[in-house]
């Protein structure tokens, strides 16, 4: 038999068949990366994971490149002209105009001034009394303006009128101390100044007939002494207050009863009045441990109108009168009673 000899080929082993896409081994050069137009994967190409993955550009040099790209020349409007171009660049702070500083200082000045003059109205206004500011002074009533009260010291170790166990009610400071002040704008009368009177000056505030039997009556009555005060106002109202003192209040008290009979308007009137009815205007008037009677003339009366009060304070009797052309003012003399009726209490 004829031998047959193996005509296949043997494989050759030391030489493999490298792709052509594929780079001979130990080659350094990066992987080219293929054009917008080649770039279309085939199935091999897409399955391959090394293919399509990208080198990942760090974050720290993405930035810059994007600034770069921004400053360059196409990104940004070039100005049209050299002065457009020295505009855009950083210029230094022009100094202000003349009139703009003059404006300003203008300004400034008439601020300064008007707040200067602000400031001086209110302390004007907050320096003044709030009856002279106009449009908040209260509307006048016809209260005189007194001047400032307060009592007399007492001497040490001396019992007060009706506290600290002065049961007898007496005054121990000086009568002349107790007596109301004139208000502002009046004259006073130069025989009833404040000082003592005499007994006689007391009684001429009643008709004759009436004088000779409180005249026996005083001097019954362990009278002490009297002070009185007379003035005349602007408005003609003329005012008198006489304050009869005598050794304990059971003296004073049976003077104002018995002889005057003080609570009755057929008692003892001032000088001058035909008859009277009670002051309604003094019932509100009232001071602790005091009493009070106050009366009114009636019509018809003559020039002039009357109204007086008496008041019994322990050991002390108050005589008030005030006399006015046509009418006596109600105001007046609610408020000079009251006043007084407070000194003696």
């Amino acid at each position: 038999m004829t031998e047959q000899t193996d005509t296949r080929i043997p494989a050759q082993a030391e030489e493999p068949v490298v792709p052509e896409t594929a780079e001979a081994p130990g080659t350094a050069a990066a992987p080219e990366v293929p054009k917008a137009a080649e770039t279309a994967e085939t199935p091999e190409t897409a399955a391959a994971p090394e293919a399509a993955e990208t080198p990942e550009v760090p974050e720290a040099v993405a930035v810059p490149v994007a600034v770069a790209a921004a400053e360059t020349p196409e990104a940004s409007a070039a100005p049209e002209t050299e002065a457009e171009a020295a505009d855009a660049r950083v210029a230094p702070a022009r100094r202000p105009s003349k009139r703009v500083l003059w404006a300003v200082a203008r300004w400034t000045a008439a601020v300064i001034v008007c707040g200067g003059l602000g400031a001086g109205t209110a302390l004007g206004i907050t320096s003044m009394e709030r009856t002279d500011v106009p449009g908040l002074a209260t509307e006048n009533d016809g209260r005189w303006e007194y001047p400032k009260l307060s009592l007399p010291a007492l001497p040490q170790d001396v019992p007060r009128p009706y506290t600290d166990g002065n049961e007898g009610e007496v005054h121990y400071a000086d009568l002349r101390k107790l007596l109301l002040p004139a208000p502002a704008g009046a004259t006073v009368d130069p025989k009833l100044n404040g000082g003592w009177v005499s007994v006689d000056e007391y009684l001429s505030q009643y008709d004759k007939d009436a004088g000779v039997a409180l005249k026996q009556a005083l001097d019954e009555s362990a009278l002490r002494h009297i002070a009185a005060r007379g003035w005349t106002t602007p408005d003609g109202t003329t005012t008198r207050i006489h304050l009869l003192r005598f050794k304990s209040v059971a003296f004073a008290e049976d003077f104002k009863d018995n002889a005057l009979n003080a609570g009755s308007s057929d008692g003892h009137f001032p000088n001058g009045v035909g008859s009277a009815v009670i002051d309604d205007s003094t019932l509100d008037i009232r001071v602790p441990f005091n009493v009070l009677y106050g009366f009114e003339e009636t019509k018809p009366y003559g020039p002039e109108q009357t109204r007086w009060v008496h008041i019994q304070a322990g050991d002390t009797l108050a005589l008030i009168t005030q006399s006015r052309k046509d009418e006596a003012l109600t105001v007046p003399f609610q408020q000079t009673v009251a006043l007084q009726n407070q000194l003696l209490g």
